[in-house]
């Protein structure tokens, strides 16, 4: 994963989550099916993202639209890449 820029899927984490390390598998599948990137964010860099996300993380988005937090659904993830291409 590479550093938040033009990737169309982010993943919001933070260190010590099991659910984020759970989350990190699925979310790097189905983005390589799309052919899409990963930006992985570690919200406790920043007291905004904190006070954003919290206890939600793991949290992804798919082009700027939270997908989902906690645990999340592949097909979800897979019709918001797929609705997303031009």
């Amino acid at each position: 994963m590479s550093a938040q820029g033009t990737e169309r899927v982010v993943l919001y984490v933070r260190s010590g989550c099991h659910l984020c390390e759970e989350a990190r598998g699925l979310v790097d599948e189905v983005a390589a099916e799309a052919g899409a990137g990963v930006a992985e964010v570690d919200i406790d860099t920043s007291p905004e993202l904190v006070a954003k996300y919290g206890e939600l993380v793991p949290v992804v988005t798919v082009d700027g639209v939270q997908q989902g937090f906690w645990r999340f659904d592949a097909a979800r993830l897979r019709r918001a890449l797929a609705g997303g291409r031009a």
